[in-house]
């Protein structure tokens, strides 16, 4: 199936071949990062961010400077319709009449559906509630692919808040299109959502669960960390209880392989602490570069 007018709702949508010639294209964006290159003159892109962003707006933002288009749109839902009760369905609409492309991100789950529903244009999920976050996926997939020189036969570990955070869900979801294992590190009631469970088993994607990363650091070869969300406690000491055991720091990669490589879709918090920024195996903040090429080569592949 071809890339050219596609939305990005789910990484459930996307087959393996897609991500190969979505790699292969973002490869090949890396030259022209910096330099950029003029293929999407002429095309707009709006971003409708109803929820805070950096990374993700302001990488896509350039993305499309780079390539040569424009950019429309918001950070915040403050200074717009929408605080006068303007609804979603019609500030879409009026994104769809403005720009060729529109980037959403929404607290609430099923929001870039509804819009993809909606817009004639093509839509593409920076993120809604707390299940689906594609084009961060997209963005991990690819830097294990660079850091490691491929996917196939790695140990992947992660780590945290499996349950509610939606870049887990996603990279799951990416993961059960490649033949990996992965270690599911977590408190028990932070396990992944037995909807993504049954997903990635029925794509037969190989899991264990871990209560503790020492049991399984050593065979990874890639670490994946996600903060423990202290909102989702109810008991705010055992939430500090939980918290440390899950704090990644140099001394903990101790006994770790040469060649892991730690990814965190950032902002961290606590849990990955700055002693690991000058270890080798730290590959967060290229991972976050990444972010430039890999969102070129996917609005050069939609719009081109």
């Amino acid at each position: 199936m071809s890339w050219r007018g596609r939305d990005v709702v789910s990484m459930r949508d996307f087959s393996r071949k897609d991500l190969e010639v979505l790699f292969e294209k973002a490869r090949e964006m890396e030259r022209y990062a910096r330099s950029g290159l003029d293929v999407l003159r002429g095309k707009i892109m709006a971003v409708a961010f109803f929820e805070p962003s950096t990374r993700t707006r302001l990488s896509f933002e350039t993305a499309m400077k780079r390539l040569g288009g424009n950019v429309i749109g918001f950070s915040s839902a403050e200074g717009t319709s929408v605080e006068k009760g303007e609804t979603f369905s019609d500030t879409i609409r009026m994104l769809d009449a403005y720009a060729d492309v529109i980037v959403v991100r929404h607290k609430l789950e099923g929001a870039a559906k509804l819009a993809a529903e909606i817009a004639q244009s093509p839509v593409i999920n920076a993120g809604d509630g707390s299940f689906n976050h594609p084009t961060q996926a997209m963005l991990d997939l690819y830097t294990i692919w660079r850091e490691k020189g491929k996917v196939d036969g790695l140990r992947i570990g992660v780590m945290g808040d499996l349950k509610y955070a939606r870049t887990v869900n996603s990279l799951l979801e990416g993961l059960a299109l490649f033949d990996v294992e992965v270690a599911l590190i977590s408190p028990e009631f932070l396990r992944p959502r037995q909807e993504t469970l049954d997903y990635i088993q029925s794509r037969g994607l190989r899991y264990e669960f871990y209560s503790r990363l020492d049991e399984v650091l050593g065979e990874l070869d890639v670490l994946y960390v996600v903060r423990i969300q202290k909102e989702r406690f109810l008991d705010p000491l055992e939430y500090e209880r939980v918290r440390g055991s899950y704090r990644l720091t140099a001394e903990s990669l101790r006994g770790a392989k040469d060649g892991l490589i730690v990814l965190h879709p950032l902002p961290r918090v606590d849990e990955l602490d700055p002693s690991v920024d000058g270890t080798r195996h730290a590959a967060y903040f290229r991972q976050a570069a990444y972010g430039v090429p890999l969102r070129m080569a996917l609005l050069s592949l939609i719009l081109t």
